[in-house]
């Protein structure tokens, strides 16, 4: 009889006489397994790893997260991700620290966990989702460890229904945001919209990216120092609107390691400094129910709406097709009545 171990992670390497093994470790990051794939060692070696984690994770709720974010599933995240995670697992900890791990097989336990989130859901319902994700997904780490016995936050649904399907900057905001902004964001907004790129990558690049032709960038959000992914590099083409305004802003004497986006002062943004500099603009420009982040879809839309396949928008944008098919079905697009009747010049002329 075959036994499945949860968690188990094997990798391959190659001896210095040229020889191929095959290591197995209890998880990934966990300790290495003694033994060869089902034989009595090796489950003994399983077990006493699983057992070792437990001694050191404890038995109450508090225990596991902090067992999580010792974990490579946590340290290998992003750096703003797990910033994000640390910020809600201390509202986790906070409320249910104490809760013994045992109580988790309780069937009211399930029920008590979604309440919570619909308390927290009258403050916020796209952070009680958010909340709760981090909650299920710790679990479902303990889970695959060996550390809790069952998940209760699977399955249950979300409470937040919006999407940003109606949040996407019209040439109306554009214009806006141009002519009541102050001077020194315009570039910001005419990067995100031409580039579809994240306020991060944005505020990171360099004039050394920018050929007069190409931007080159590595999409931050996809580095993962602890496993050597150095990111995502995108070649982006530079369209005549945006061209127009870096040429006229670069100087032949600017230093290439400069920041292309500066604060009033001449000086690289901070991430808090952008956002909050960002909103005060749009306020005063008469944009509200908008965020930096929407000119991300919006590059998207206006890709789709200009005729440019997914595969050419996940080129450009450095979405995944999946992604991309997900963001125009659902978030962006919001059935845009200028597809349909693109749709149907097409049919007549087909």
């Amino acid at each position: 009889m075959r036994i499945k171990l949860k968690g188990l992670n094997k990798a391959s390497k190659k001896l210095a006489d040229g020889t191929k093994v095959t290591y197995y470790y209890a998880w990934r990051g966990g300790p290495r397994l003694e033994g060869s794939p089902g034989s009595p060692e090796f489950l003994a070696s399983y077990s006493a790893a699983i057992e070792a984690e437990k001694r050191k994770a404890g038995n109450n709720l508090r225990a596991l997260l902090d067992a999580f974010q010792d974990s490579h599933d946590f340290t290998d995240l992003a750096d703003s991700t797990r910033a994000d995670y640390r910020r809600h697992l201390r509202i986790i900890d906070a409320e249910y620290g104490d809760f013994p791990a045992a109580a988790l097989e309780d069937r009211r336990t399930r029920g008590e966990f979604m309440a919570w989130r619909d308390r927290l859901a009258i403050k916020s319902r796209r952070q009680a989702d958010y909340t709760f994700a981090v909650l299920k997904r710790v679990l479902s780490w303990s889970l695959d460890r060996g550390l809790a016995s069952t998940n209760p936050c699977t399955n249950a649904g979300r409470v937040y229904r919006g999407g940003r399907s109606e949040r996407i900057w019209t040439t109306v905001d554009e214009e806006a945001f141009y002519n009541k902004a102050p001077p020194h964001l315009h570039l910001a907004l005419t990067l995100a919209l031409w580039t579809g790129q994240r306020q991060g990558d944005l505020l990171a690049l360099r004039w050394g990216d920018y050929d007069g032709t190409h931007i080159r960038l590595i999409q931050r959000k996809s580095i993962r120092k602890k496993t050597g992914n150095t990111g995502k590099r995108i070649v982006l083409p530079v369209g005549a609107p945006l061209k127009e305004k870096l040429d006229t802003l670069k100087p032949g004497e600017r230093p290439k390691s400069q920041t292309v986006l500066l604060t009033e002062r001449g000086t690289p943004w901070t991430g808090d400094g952008f956002r909050t500099s960002w909103g005060k603009a749009c306020r005063k420009a008469g944009i509200t129910g908008l965020t930096f982040h929407d000119l991300r879809g919006t590059a998207v839309t206006r890709l789709a709406l200009a005729g440019a396949t997914p595969p050419e928008i996940a080129t450009f944008t450095g979405h995944s097709l999946r992604d991309i098919s997900e963001i125009l079905d659902a978030h962006y697009l919001n059935r845009d009545p200028r597809l349909a009747e693109a749709a149907l010049r097409k049919l007549e002329t087909g």
